[in-house]
């Protein structure tokens, strides 16, 4: 399945490359035509610091108290916070990251994350947001919370409705012949075609 694998490059800075595989992948909430693993922007510091400042440049204007990060992105995260910080109507706020539980796609906060949420401007941070599930799921909690969602972010985002501003740092259009479908609906698995692997956040696993 690997020797599919290549990558692609962010138009805006060459050091944020995801690889993508080809095949037939099964999601939580879809069956997709492409793996796309985001270890590199995800684990090595110069490729979240590249992602976190493209992703902060669209939120310079934005007020915004706490970065909630889902999808092991609190690095990015962080240095999204410290962008967001030293620039716009951010500059010298401290500004939070923190990471709720997530069951069932809602948002759960413990009582000693409320004060990060309740009254505060937020701003939602994923890896991918295919379906658009997770991305307005989040946002739900947050309003719930008491929260004013601000926007949210990700690095590879498909095309769906949301309420709030939704950056990509990879669209569709990178992706030649990326499809999504759900489950039930999935043509690749009516032809017969057996599921290369299950991928979640923390990357793939191949079904052998």
């Amino acid at each position: 399945m690997e020797k599919r694998a290549y990558e692609i490059f962010s138009h805006v800075n060459r050091e944020i490359s995801v690889r993508i595989i080809p095949g037939h992948f099964a999601t939580k909430h879809s069956h997709i035509s492409h793996c796309l693993d985001m270890t590199e922007v995800k684990s090595r510091l110069d490729s979240a610091k590249a992602a976190a400042k493209i992703l902060s440049d669209s939120f310079t204007g934005v007020p915004v108290d706490t970065i909630i990060t889902l999808e092991r992105m609190k690095m990015v995260g962080a240095f999204m916070a410290d962008y967001l910080s030293h620039a716009g109507v951010n500059a010298r706020q401290n500004i939070a990251v923190i990471t709720p539980e997530l069951v069932d796609d809602k948002l759960i906060l413990r009582d000693n994350f409320l004060p990060y949420v309740m009254n505060c401007h937020v701003l939602l941070l994923t890896a991918s947001a295919t379906t658009g599930q997770t991305v307005n799921s989040g946002i739900e909690g947050i309003r719930y919370y008491g929260g004013t969602p601000v926007g949210a972010a990700t690095v590879f985002g498909g095309e769906f409705a949301c309420d709030v501003p939704v950056v990509k740092l990879f669209g569709v259009k990178d992706l030649q012949g990326y499809v999504s479908y759900s489950p039930q609906d999935c043509p690749m698995c009516k032809r017969g075609l057996k599921v290369d692997a299950v991928v979640n956040s923390y990357g793939y696993s191949k079904i052998i």
